[in-house]
């Protein structure tokens, strides 16, 4: 029998049975207290009870800092989880425990960041997070009976996909604008993200360790190749385009260790790649970036369609000059580093003019 007494304002509800620790709560009514007793009772007789009171003291503002100090540092994308944690902290939701949330709630959350202008992709990653959140609360945590709320609502379909390729002529302009700039990084950044099909994060993570220039390949550890659909191949071949970049980012490098004073331009150089050490870009990619969406600005100024591509549209442009240069899938692939044909297509768009010769 369950032991209920006033106290003050209040109505504590106490219910005590062997094998169980007490469980207790305070309510306005003695009347809800009946309730709530007789409930947790009934759980208890007939075996389907699980202690609550963790998650009903635990809100997911503590949830989601205790993911970010246990969780997150087992992650490779670090940072983009970290931001995401941040937007969830300063929402409303954050302040409610995690058995008080509803799917409904998540819903409101997805409906208000679409009506902001937010893409898919974005909501998508920010629930997945919270998701990922209440399994591990579950799982691991000790928060046996708590539901997922996020199963219960439609998740965004994802990102859109981009077909967007450099158009004749926007390679000329924004390389004169990217060479032109303080930087002396971007511009062989940006052609290098061409020739190589690299991503942003790899590209900017690459060593001249790695580097092969004799031989035009370059050997990625293990650690460096990624899991899942975001990997690199063992070894990347590179062209001869590819080759005279890296050969002029050795000089840059040469340049800015020896003359700290002086910046040499992208041009011929005489230097051996093979005796550097460290981080071929002597940059980060937010500060490439930077640059690169200034140069964006300026070039929209005569072509305005310009304005809509971005650095990962390179990739795109990548994989597609590959097979107008005549690759078999499978050897693109190994290039660019795509799990699944499926993939690979989503990346690749053919210009119908480089097909006319083909056709006769």
């Amino acid at each position: 029998m369950a032991f209920i007494a006033q106290r003050g304002a209040f109505w504590r509800a106490e219910v005590r049975r062997k094998g169980h620790k007490p469980v207790y709560r305070t309510f306005d009514t003695r009347q809800q207290a009946q309730q709530w007793a007789r409930r947790i009772e009934s759980e208890i007789d007939c075996g389907a009870y699980v202690d609550r009171t963790a998650a009903e003291r635990t809100t997911l503002r503590e949830a989601l800092l205790r993911y970010q100090r246990e969780i997150v540092p087992t992650k490779r994308y670090q940072r983009q989880e970290n931001h995401r944690i941040s937007r969830w902290l300063h929402d409303d939701l954050a302040h409610r425990t995690l058995a008080n949330l509803r799917g409904v709630d998540f819903a409101r959350y997805r409906d208000t960041r679409r009506d902001a202008g937010r893409a898919e992709n974005t909501i998508r990653l920010e629930l997945q997070l919270v998701s990922h959140l209440f399994e591990i609360a579950r799982k691991e945590w000790g928060f046996e009976g708590l539901p997922n709320p996020l199963k219960n609502i439609r998740k965004p379909s994802g990102s859109r996909a981009r077909d967007r390729r450099l158009r004749p002529g926007e390679f000329e302009t924004l390389h004169t604008l990217l060479s032109s700039s303080h930087n002396p990084w971007v511009a062989p950044a940006y052609e290098l993200a061409i020739e190589t099909s690299l991503r942003q994060g790899t590209l900017f993570a690459l060593k001249w360790e790695w580097v092969d220039v004799k031989a035009r390949l370059i050997t990625f550890p293990p650690e460096a190749r990624g899991t899942e659909n975001k990997g690199v191949p063992h070894v990347l071949p590179l062209s001869l385009r590819a080759v005279a970049v890296l050969r002029n980012l050795s000089a840059i490098a040469e340049g800015n260790t020896r003359f700290l004073d002086k910046r040499l331009h992208f041009g011929p150089v005489d230097v051996n790649p093979s005796q550097l050490r460290g981080r071929v870009f002597g940059t980060t990619a937010n500060a490439v970036l930077c640059v690169w969406k200034r140069c964006l600005v300026k070039a929209a100024e005569l072509k305005p369609e310009i304005k809509e591509l971005r650095w990962h549209d390179l990739r795109h442009e990548a994989a597609s000059r590959l097979f107008e240069k005549g690759l078999h899938p499978m050897e693109v692939a190994s290039i660019t580093g795509h799990r699944s044909m499926q993939m690979l297509k989503r990346y690749t768009h053919l210009k119908p003019e480089s097909l006319l010769e083909k056709l006769g």
